[in-house]
């Protein structure tokens, strides 16, 4: 089974010179764009129950935090609300706190989960947060190489050029934006660590904004997280230096 982008598909609809749309002619167009392009499709995995449950908590976890920093700015400075804002901020905060530990039981329900997530937390910047959704995609989608797991994330770049002309490369963004969201905040934190601080100041010398240099630091953890879990090794802080040197 695929489950098809419908972007994707209306995009390949103009491509044919559909000038219609109706449920008979999407159909036919479905049909005709996986009897052409089905080799370049990946068959849908469906979850399983643990990782269903892991997705959902992480989602919810994610919107909360969100919340949290909405209610605290847009009340910042308000007189008269700090004992009612201080209150909500502290039901939100018990609330995220049962939110994580239900995932780190989640997680611990399976001996071969947490030893891996374990593995995972060890790269410096990731930590439960992080390290769960890693550990939730890493397992289901059985990634080739360490550039295809980049690349479902969102963070492989797309080249616009045409003969001599070389345009402006930008993100694809395509996948599951939390994952783009996490990795980012890792790398927001891993710019801080001794481990990967030289590679983040190396991509500011270059002219780099910071945002672009977290993002390169974001695809150096994706990459590290891939290998980690596929080869089952240790993180390896003297190789982040080899690449600073290079």
């Amino acid at each position: 089974m695929y489950v098809l982008n419908a972007k994707d598909v209306r995009h390949y609809a103009k491509g044919v010179g559909l000038r219609g749309k109706t449920d008979r002619i999407d159909a036919q167009l479905i049909a005709r764009y996986l009897a052409k392009e089905h080799v370049e499709l990946h068959p849908f995995v469906p979850p399983s129950a643990q990782q269903r449950e892991l997705e959902r908590l992480l989602r919810r976890r994610t919107k909360l935090v969100r919340i949290r920093a909405a209610v605290k700015q847009s009340l910042n400075g308000m007189r008269g609300f700090a004992v009612e804002v201080k209150g909500l901020l502290a039901r939100l905060d018990a609330l995220i706190k049962r939110i994580d530990i239900k995932m780190r039981a989640s997680i611990e329900a399976c001996p071969h989960s947490q030893e891996a997530c374990a593995r995972l937390q060890r790269i410096p910047g990731v930590g439960p947060l992080v390290g769960g959704g890693l550990l939730n995609t890493l397992q289901r989608v059985p990634f080739g190489s360490a550039a295809a797991f980049v690349a479902f994330c969102g963070w492989d770049p797309r080249p616009s050029d045409s003969g001599r002309k070389s345009g402006r490369r930008r993100l694809s963004k395509r996948g599951p934006s939390l994952l783009r969201y996490l990795l980012y905040n890792a790398a927001m934190a891993a710019s801080r660590t001794k481990a990967w601080r030289p590679l983040y100041q190396r991509s500011l010398a270059k002219g780099l904004s910071r945002t672009e240099a977290l993002v390169i630091l974001a695809r150096h953890i994706a990459r590290t997280a891939w290998s980690i879990y596929t080869h089952k090794t240790l993180f390896d802080a003297q190789r982040i230096s080899q690449q600073v040197l290079t």
